[in-house]
C-alpha cells in the first residue's frame, strides 16, 4: 500500500536528531505492515500530483497555524477535498486535524485556554485514551456532516469523523514519553510554566499509544470508521 504523507513541517532539530522526523516517527506506528510511505514536502510547496497518487493519505503535524496565509494552504486544503471526494482514506494529525477540518469547512484558531501540553486523557467514543499533545490551536467548529469523536478536558473537538474515510485526532499518537521530555527540554522555556509543569509530571504515565495505531491502520487500509470499537459517538 503506498501512504503518501503530507509533511505540513519538522519536528525540531533535537527530536530528528534523536527519533527522526515525521516519515520516521510515522513508520514506527506501523510495525509489522507493508506500507510504502512517500512524503511530499507540502510546506515547501511540494504537493502531488492529485489523490490518485497514493492509496491512502495521512496527513502531519505541523509549527504553522492552518488560517496562517502561506501560500502552500490553499493548495493543501484543495487537494483535502479531492481526496475528500475520491473517497481515499484521510488521517490528520495534530495540524493534518485542524487543516482537514478547515478546508472541509470547520473553524481553527488559538484556543482561548492557551497550550495544552504533555499526557492528556481522551474521551473518544466509551474509551478513555491516554495520548500526548502539544498544541494551542483548535478545532473550534467542526465542518459540516462531521461526527464528533472525542474530547478531553481542555479541547471540545479532539476527534471526528466524516463518512466512513476519514478520521482525525488532536493528539499525537506518534509522540512517546522521550520524545516529549526532549519537547520540553528545547521549547519548555518559551511556553507557559504550569502547562510545562504538567507535561513534566505526567512522563512516567502510561499512554494508550497502541490502540489510537490500531484505529489509524484501519482506516488506511480502508477500514470503515463505524466498525472502530468507539460505540457512543456525537454528531456535531
Amino acid at each position: 500500500m503506498i501512504l503518501g504523507l503530507l509533511q505540513c513541517g519538522h519536528v525540531p532539530d533535537a527530536v530528528q536528531a534523536k527519533f527522526g522526523d515525521y516519515p520516521t516517527l510515522y513508520a514506527a506506528m506501523f510495525p509489522g505492515r507493508d506500507y510504502d510511505i512517500r512524503p511530499w514536502l507540502v510546506f515547501e510547496g511540494e504537493m502531488p500530483p492529485g489523490p490518485d497518487a497514493a492509496d491512502a493519505w495521512l496527513i502531519s503535524g505541523s509549527r504553522f497555524g492552518a488560517y496562517e496565509g502561506h501560500d502552500w494552504i490553499a493548495p493543501l486544503e484543495a487537494l483535502i477535498r479531492g481526496i475528500a471526494d475520491a473517497g481515499r482514506p484521510l488521517v490528520g494529525i495534530c495540524f493534518g486535524h485542524q487543516i482537514i477540518a478547515q478546508a472541509l469547512g470547520g473553524r481553527v484558531a488559538k484556543f482561548d485556554g492557551g497550550w495544552t501540553l504533555g499526557l492528556q486523557t481522551y474521551r473518544i467514543g466509551d474509551r478513555v485514551l491516554r495520548m500526548n499533545a502539544w498544541h494551542q490551536d483548535q478545532v473550534l467548529d467542526l465542518p459540516p456532516g462531521a461526527v464528533r469523536l472525542g474530547s478531553s478536558a481542555t479541547c471540545a473537538n479532539a476527534a471526528f469523523a466524516i463518512g466512513t474515510h476519514i478520521l482525525t485526532l488532536q493528539a499525537h499518537p506518534e509522540f512517546h514519553a522521550a520524545l516529549i521530555e526532549t519537547m520540553i527540554a528545547v521549547r519548555g522555556g518559551d511556553l507557559p510554566a504550569d502547562r510545562v509543569a504538567h507535561a513534566d509530571a505526567h512522563l512516567a504515565g502510561p499512554d494508550d499509544n497502541g490502540v489510537a495505531h490500531a484505529w489509524i491502520a484501519h482506516v488506511l487500509e480502508g477500514g470503515a470508521v463505524a466498525d472502530l470499537p468507539l460505540n457512543a459517538r456525537e454528531n456535531a
